[in-house]
């Protein structure tokens, strides 16, 4: 379920890409995913934001990119982590089976008494934060808490792609031709990285690129940090 607003909404309805809904129906389909066990995400902007994804991990791509390319976090994560009981978790493994990008896992419960038990393990290098696990958690061993630093996009793996991209003059070729960025985050964390570059960097971007639409980009940040 893909919800668009503001003028993004109005453009893919002039074009037959989407259909208006009123604000009671928008609820209700936002309720609808969330029994569905979607991942809920929007925008990461403060403001006006344009589009809301409630996602499923077999179809979309963002999902499958997180999988397949978690350690460069193409999907920005929530500000929570999945704190795990191990006192009430039974190793139903329904959290598991939930979890889109695959961060849930089961290991052995390490309990003599019972050799064959399990309990769940959450590999935070990949979670999301999305909350899908807690909703299915039936024993409540499973309760979001604040991330100890927030974490929106690695800066390193990131920045390590890109300027590996602008050295070999593939910069293009990373962009259009990786399925992985297909998403508007995971694409966003891209051009981030190029608009913290140093002007000669940029420089070699805009070459690379030949782009108008980063031409602008890279003009209105220069002038907002002058000011």
């Amino acid at each position: 379920i893909c919800m668009t607003f503001n003028n993004s909404a109005a453009s893919l309805i002039k074009h037959g890409f989407a259909r208006e809904v009123e604000v009671g129906e928008g609820l209700d389909l936002l309720q609808e995913a969330q029994e569905r066990d979607l991942v809920q995400f929007g925008e990461n902007v403060q403001r006006r934001v344009n589009f809301i994804c409630n996602c499923c991990g077999c179809c979309c791509e963002a999902m499958i990119a997180a999988r397949r390319f978690g350690v460069m976090n193409p999907i920005h994560t929530s500000n929570y982590l999945p704190e795990l009981d191990g006192e009430l978790c039974n190793g139903c493994a329904k959290c598991v089976n939930v979890c889109p990008v695959e961060a849930m896992s089961m290991v052995s419960a390490n309990d003599p008494r019972h050799p064959k038990l399990h309990r769940a393990k959450l590999d935070e290098s990949i979670c999301l934060g999305c909350g899908v696990c807690v909703r299915n958690c039936s024993r409540d061993a499973i309760r979001l808490q604040p991330r100890g630093e927030r974490v929106i996009t690695p800066v390193n793996s990131s920045h390590r792609t890109v300027l590996m991209a602008l050295e070999r003059g593939k910069l293009q070729n990373l962009i259009f031709d990786n399925q992985a960025l297909a998403s508007h985050r995971a694409m966003a964390a891209i051009l981030g990285v190029i608009l913290e570059l140093p002007p000669v960097k940029q420089a070699l971007a805009r070459r690379q690129m030949r782009s108008r639409y980063l031409d602008r980009l890279l003009g209105i940040h220069s002038a907002s940090t002058q000011h």
